[in-house]
């Protein structure tokens, strides 16, 4: 594997080596010294289009603790913003010999572009409405560091599915992975051609739930959103948030998952944020270690003799 674009290039093999990597990984994260030498003299370019203080901290936290150079650029106020194209950039990056390119953009496809100009690997960190496939990636390890397993899982993904990457990068990645997803929201906030996801499709968040083993809160987007989407944030909520009383219909080993970050009191209710049964804080350390699987992994890492 040379670049990580879209969750659907990684067929089941390829996630799950992901996912045991990380595994070995997290290992190291619990110790004292958290640092390995595996890319030692290797650069990784974290360049943001978009703001995503989150994303771009967890691989930056990524790369160094496997000890490579990493240069974070992020395109406000450089010459980007003064009409600098991306095929630049590129080769800009590429006279500057970048190892990896970690690259966020509001361009739906600008990591497949630019894995076209340069020689390093392109790691997509979320790109438009399209993709966000370390996400997807680090949400399976969290299920199943939980639940211990992702075959037959029962996961409902509720909300703005419509602007939603987290959404299309986690149908992909868990329908190859043996779960069983099932998109909630209103008809307004579905994509066009959803029935060719590989996925089931409800407008009833109460009918889902009992039936549900994780239930995974998207953030309503409301920077990307006019009010044509929905009649109120107040009616978003009592048709789509999830509060106490519909926390109580969930069964007892059920797991909520949000990818942040989260507008509480409206998808999400803080006392549900809160809970024992959320994942949400860790999600945030298994993202670390997920991405420092993917780079170990893309960069030329093999298991076994470094990772004990």
């Amino acid at each position: 594997m040379k670049h990580l674009i879209s969750a659907g290039d990684l067929g089941r093999d390829d996630a799950l080596l992901i996912l045991d990597t990380a595994e070995e990984l997290a290992r190291v994260s619990e110790r004292s010294i958290k640092k390995l030498p595996t890319l030692r003299g290797r650069t990784v370019v974290n360049l943001f289009f978009e703001d995503s203080t989150r994303t771009r901290i967890s691989f930056e936290a990524a790369a160094k603790r496997l000890s490579a150079d990493v240069i974070n650029f992020s395109a406000k106020g450089s010459s980007v913003s003064k009409g600098e194209s991306l095929k630049d950039t590129a080769l800009t990056l590429e006279a500057m010999g970048a190892d990896a390119v970690v690259i966020r953009h509001s361009a739906s496809g600008a990591p497949h572009r630019l894995a076209n100009w340069v020689r390093g690997s392109v790691v997509n960190a979320g790109d438009g409405t399209h993709e966000h496939p370390t996400q997807a990636l680090l949400d399976a390890f969290s299920m199943r560091r939980r639940l211990g397993r992702l075959e037959g899982l029962k996961v409902a993904v509720v909300g703005d599915i419509l602007h939603s990457r987290v959404a299309r990068s986690n149908v992909l990645l868990l329908a190859s992975l043996g779960a069983e997803v099932t998109l909630v929201a209103p008809p307004t906030l579905l994509p066009v051609a959803v029935e060719n996801w590989p996925c089931l499709v409800s407008y009833d968040l109460d009918a889902v739930l009992p039936k549900s083993d994780v239930v995974m809160m998207l953030r309503v987007q409301l920077e990307r959103q006019n009010a044509a989407f929905f009649p109120s944030a107040r009616e978003y909520s009592r048709r789509y948030g999830l509060d106490r009383d519909r926390f109580a219909k969930l069964h007892d080993d059920a797991i909520v998952m949000h990818p942040g970050p989260m507008n509480r009191g409206m998808e999400i209710s803080a006392e549900v944020a809160d809970s024992p049964r959320s994942t949400i804080v860790e999600q945030v350390a298994n993202g670390v270690t997920v991405r420092m699987a993917v780079l170990y992994l893309l960069l030329g890492g093999a298991i076994g003799g470094e990772v004990q």
